[in-house]
């Protein structure tokens, strides 16, 4: 258990990011002790010869000026070095200290026929080594030939020590030994503190995510500044806003569907009692009751279809046949079968059509969807129980719309009308023949048609529900 705690932590972000500070922090060391190691007297070395060829080549440049001779010593004395003018004996033409011959090739005639050995060699009369000049000394020479005089050749002759470097690399190593310590040390705590900070927000999140996914919709993902993470509690926050939703609506789903399976399963054990023990000998009252029960399994089974109807749909499972069909013959023959209602229980339908009104769809859908927005109708229109029916051409497009002159819907409850069960106000109430989930099959329905729907609607002004296809022209 402790083993398996220990690699958790070890697997933590906040751990990783640390290890990784800590580690960038030392490997930044290792390079220095590298560098200071192995590199440093090379590194010296080339800078130094790097400076006196340049050097070189500005005094060649400058050669036969009026002040060149000043020029030399100057650049000699600020620089530590000796720049001579020698002829092809190695004697001193122009020198640049108040040494006289000290440290001119003409003293050490071994080295001077090296300095003419290099010279030979080189195409462009340059060139630059190292040298012991003196007992062991390291040197850096640069030489160059220049304009001959009186026949005889001259050399720019530069002589810089190089500086034993191993007093200072000591010095160096001990003050870096310091420096390594204390950056170390500094880094490790920083880089703890960073990486708590950073991976904090995260941490709070992991706690709060622990607690919604045990149910707990009222858990708030906090922000922490950081744009990224804002991103991500925003996302969060969103999607335990829409699990809270889905929750209530997922009881409110079983609590209807249970109410709705309980009602006319009582109604038929109650009716095929009295059949049973009242009325099995009378036909006429045997008629009644048993029309009762097929009047209640009807309403199962339009129960149960309109579930399954909803769960393929909304589980793109569904198979849509699309063909070319009027969808005016369609509304028409929809409306033939309300004409009962004029002529029962006084409602009003106002129709305005347009003929030849030809879509791409699926047949058998459009007409749930038609028959599902004329049934919300007639459930929520006014007392006048007034209905009106409009399927009109426009820009390419069909559009069918039902308007009823109910109680009307408020903008906050018009996007919550297609949900399963939901009852927009207090006063509205389904028919006993209605199953509360006819408009999320038209949503559904519509949205597998990639169709543009709606409701215009305001309180107390009656609600339009409206659809449209685009019109499918004759070859």
């Amino acid at each position: 258990m402790n083993i398996l705690k220990k690699y958790l932590r070890t697997k933590s972000l906040s751990f990783k990011m640390w290890f990784y500070l800590a580690g960038f922090a030392l490997l930044i060391m290792a390079f220095l002790w590298i560098f200071q190691i192995l590199l440093l007297n090379t590194f010296y070395e080339n800078m130094k010869m790097n400076q006196i060829v340049k050097i070189g080549k500005t005094l060649v440049k400058e050669y036969g000026n009026e002040n060149f001779e000043e020029n030399i010593f100057n650049i000699s004395f600020k620089n530590g070095i000796v720049a001579q003018i020698v002829d092809s004996s190695g004697r001193p033409v122009m020198h640049s200290d108040s040494f006289g011959d000290f440290r001119s090739p003409r003293t050490n005639p071994k080295e001077f026929r090296r300095f003419l050995n290099e010279m030979n060699k080189v195409s462009d009369k340059t060139v630059a080594y190292q040298s012991d000049f003196m007992g062991g000394i390291h040197t850096v020479v640069f030489g160059a030939e220049l304009d001959t005089v009186d026949g005889e050749k001259l050399y720019l002759y530069i002589n810089a020590p190089l500086a034993p470097v191993g007093a200072t690399q000591q010095v160096l190593q001990t003050i870096l030994l310091i420096v390594t310590v204390l950056s170390l040390i500094i880094s490790v705590a920083l880089s703890y503190f960073i990486a708590r900070k950073f991976s904090r927000p995260l941490t709070e999140m992991s706690d709060s995510a622990l607690k919604l996914a045990e149910g707990d919709y009222t858990v708030v993902f906090n922000k922490s500044g950081y744009t990224e993470i804002e991103k991500l509690s925003s996302a969060l926050n969103y999607m335990t806003s829409e699990l809270s939703k889905t929750d209530e609506l997922r009881r409110d789903l079983i609590a209807n569907v249970s109410h709705d399976l309980k009602t006319p399963l009582t109604i038929i054990k109650s009716y095929a009692e009295m059949i049973r023990d009242l009325s099995g000998d009378k036909p006429e009252k045997r008629q009644q009751h048993t029309q009762v029960i097929v009047d209640e399994a009807d309403r199962l089974n339009l129960l149960v279809s309109d579930l399954l109807d909803l769960s393929k749909l909304e589980a793109k499972t569904a198979e849509l046949n699309f063909k070319e069909f009027d969808i005016y013959n369609t509304v028409n023959s929809i409306l033939q079968g309300f004409k009962v209602l004029e002529e029962q229980d006084g409602y009003t339908f106002e129709v305005q059509t347009e003929t030849n009104c030809l879509v791409c769809a699926d047949e058998h859908r459009m007409q749930q969807v038609i028959y599902n927005l004329l049934s919300n109708a007639v459930n929520y229109t006014g007392e006048d129980k007034k209905i009106k029916v409009y399927l009109s051409k426009s820009k390419e497009k069909i559009r069918f719309s039902v308007s009823d002159t109910g109680t009307g819907i408020s903008q906050e409850e018009q996007e919550r009308v297609w949900e399963r069960y939901y009852k927009s106000g207090k006063d509205h109430k389904r028919t006993g023949r209605g199953t509360g989930i006819g408009l999320s099959i038209v949503k559904n329905i519509l949205l597998a048609h990639n169709a543009e729907f709606g409701i215009n609607s305001q309180s107390g002004q009656g609600s339009e529900f409206w659809f449209e296809l685009d019109e499918c022209k004759n070859a």
